[in-house]
């Protein structure tokens, strides 16, 4: 039984004006944020929509994500079947009815089975809020009020199937198993005569239901039925390992101090967010009881547009601060919190950038505000004035090869720059590192060089703390520098030297071909060009642990492995959360040089993980790794288990035979 078309129509109507007045006033807040290009490269775009967005990819890569792609991919095939409830109650004689009955009927099939799916999908996401939430707070009213409002459509659908079914109105009703069971229980329960008004009454629930459920959905974070797609339409083609230059011009402002300095698509983001929780279950900073919360950072973002978009659109000033306290504001600790790991990026199942936001606001506190933390100052310093973190003099960067004949790189004859960075030419601990890879290319016959006293830092931490313009001074000397020498390969020991050269100096012009030592060094076992010993035996049980700036923002991950298999002739223990799952060690994003104030040490949690292996070596490739893994060792006492580099490793493999 249908409505009168004519009142149907108004309603319709009404509702359609009011949604798209509610999205239009929600997506036009976007128009405020600055001009960025995601239109690029459209063919590689529309694959990334219909892996990510269609093909569910990453929700799949979790367990539950099967109960989600259930409720995605049943709203996309029922999207048709309430297109066509809509169209008949305006035009009753129109519709899918019109089909030869060898489509309509089987489609009518798919509409029962893919709306019992979408029944029991919503009734085992509501137990799951209950019994498990992904994370405190995600049994919220909303939730619970979309998964039940999913669950009634479904219920009145099957009502109004089974009503029509057991007034024998239904001629495809062998085709519909569900709606004919309910019209089953409906003949059982209620008198012939109540069937008309069943199903009336189940005709308005649906329309109710299906027209509430639209207008609500700009109102709450299920717009993300409308926007996660296109957000994986405009995701970055590129890995966001590199932040964008800053021009330093009187009269430019610096970083995102207000809702309106992000771009627009930064602003989208906010509109795209499921809230599912997975950035904040795989973040360091918020597991360890941190500030930050990557989901609610992106709340926030969205709180605060919401708050000071209309302001702006009228020329006027938002009266919510981006960064502070409070609803819609982002607190300063959690934007000192984050690590840049990247994990967050890597779990978000709608393409999210949470990083860039946070290194843009440090941006604005750093160059604009001047606030920042206290042990940041006496860094910023030392990078300005000695281009190292340690403010240790220039004359001192080449006294490690003091036990080798390390030689200057010459133009025109030498091949790769071994780039050492400042762990690997001040550390102690990093020395023996850089001594291990400097016998390795030396027994491997490679022709290489370093810059010695000339070599200064990549500018890795500055720039992912905020401080462009130090970073934008050393950049740009160093790609001066490399020029000069006509240097065009590069070896480094270290992931962040070696993620700054190969990405963020491309916006200098400077196209190196950077080589991480685990690539390199796989490189040369494979090809026989390095020839060890001996297995290494002495490491024991090796366990492996996943570098950020090598592995999630480069995708470097078999190499080390592989180099540690040739060295041992065993594959290394992995982690539970390993390759692009992997826990950060808490160095990252120039949080090598800040205390952990706040919850518990980022490093501890990854070392008892570790631990939990029994293992003889923990085996890094990254000297803030190795950093921060010895001295989380020294808190939990465990003498036992020691850390090494790969390159340690495969160094000791070169030992004659004893």
């Amino acid at each position: 039984m249908t409505p009168d078309p004519l009142f149907f129509s108004i309603i319709l109507t009404a509702s359609l004006l009011v949604f798209a007045w509610s999205c239009r006033r929600r997506l036009s807040l976007v128009a405020i944020g600055s001009e960025e290009n995601r239109f690029d490269d459209l063919p590689l775009r529309l694959w990334n929509m219909f892996t990510l967005a269609f093909g569910q990819k990453k929700v799949l890569a979790r367990p539950f994500g099967l109960n989600h792609f259930v409720i995605f991919w049943s709203f996309m095939l029922l999207a048709l079947a309430n297109g066509d409830f809509l169209i008949r109650g305006i035009a009753p004689r129109a519709g899918l009815a019109l089909l030869p009955p060898a489509i309509y009927h089987p489609l009518l099939m798919v509409f029962d089975l893919v709306s019992l799916l979408a029944l029991l999908a919503s009734i085992v996401a509501a137990i799951r809020k209950v019994v498990a939430p992904p994370y405190e707070g995600a049994a919220t009213r909303e939730a619970f009020a979309i998964l039940g409002a999913i669950a009634l459509l479904m219920l009145a659908y099957f009502g109004l199937h089974g009503a029509e079914i057991a007034a024998g109105k239904e001629p495809a009703a062998a085709w519909m198993p569900v709606s004919a069971l309910a019209g089953q229980v409906i003949s059982l329960v209620f008198h012939p005569s109540l069937f008309p008004l069943l199903s009336s009454t189940f005709w308005w629930l649906h329309a109710v239901l299906l027209l509430g459920f639209i207008n609500f959905l700009p109102y709450s974070k299920h717009m993300h039925v409308f926007t996660a797609i296109p957000n994986c339409f405009m995701k970055s083609l590129a890995k966001p390992n590199a932040q964008p230059r800053e021009q330093f011009a009187e009269g430019n402002t610096f970083g995102v101090g207000s809702i309106d300095r992000f771009s627009w698509k930064d602003l989208f983001d906010s509109f795209s967010c499921t809230e599912c929780g997975r950035c904040q279950l795989a973040c360091p900073a918020a597991t360890t009881g941190k500030a930050l919360n990557p989901r609610g950072v992106i709340h926030s973002l969205k709180q605060n547009l919401l708050a000071n978009g209309p302001l702006m659109q009228r020329q006027g000033k938002g009266v919510v601060p981006l960064i502070g306290n409070g609803e819609g504001s982002v607190a300063a600790d959690a934007v000192w919190s984050c690590t840049t790991c990247g994990a967050c990026m890597a779990a978000c199942p709608v393409m999210i950038e949470h990083t860039p936001k946070l290194v843009k606001m440090r941006r604005h506190l750093v160059e604009t505000e001047a606030a920042f933390p206290e042990e940041l100052l006496v860094f910023f310093e030392n990078m300005e004035q000695r281009s190292n973190p340690w403010g240790i003099a220039p004359g001192e960067r080449s006294k490690w090869s003091s036990q080798i004949s390390a030689r200057p790189f010459k133009a025109g004859e030498t091949e790769y720059l071994f780039f050492v960075g400042c762990a690997g030419a001040f550390d102690s601990r990093s020395k023996q590192v850089t001594l291990a890879m400097a016998r390795i290319l030396d027994a491997a016959g490679v022709s290489w060089g370093i810059l010695g006293k000339e070599e200064k830092c990549c500018g890795d931490s500055v720039r992912r703390l905020g401080n462009e313009f130090v970073f934008d001074r050393i950049a740009e000397e160093n790609v001066a520098l490399f020029n000069e020498k006509g240097i065009t390969r590069v070896i480094t020991h270290c992931p962040h030297c070696f993620s700054t050269l190969k990405n963020d100096y491309r916006q200098y012009g400077l196209e190196l071909r950077v080589i991480s030592h685990a690539e390199f060094i796989d490189g040369l076992l494979r090809e026989g060009k390095l020839q060890l010993n001996h297995q290494v035996t002495g490491a024991g049980a090796v366990v492996f642990h996943d570098s950020c700036y090598l592995g999630r923002h480069n995708e470097v991950y078999q190499a080390p492995r592989s180099v540690i298999t040739a060295a041992t002739g065993e594959a290394p223990l992995e982690l539970p959360r390993n390759r692009e799952n992997a826990f950060c060690c808490g160095a990252g994003g120039g949080r090598m040089w800040m205390e952990e104030h706040a919850g518990s040490r980022i490093n501890l949690n990854r070392v008892d993980e570790a631990l939990a292996k029994n293992p003889d070596t923990i085996c890094v490739s990254c000297p803030y790794c190795m950093t921060m893994m010895e001295d989380a060792l020294k808190d939990r006492q465990a003498a036992g288990t020691c850390v090494r580099d790969i390159a340690e490793i495969v160094a000791e493999g070169l030992r004659p035979d004893v």
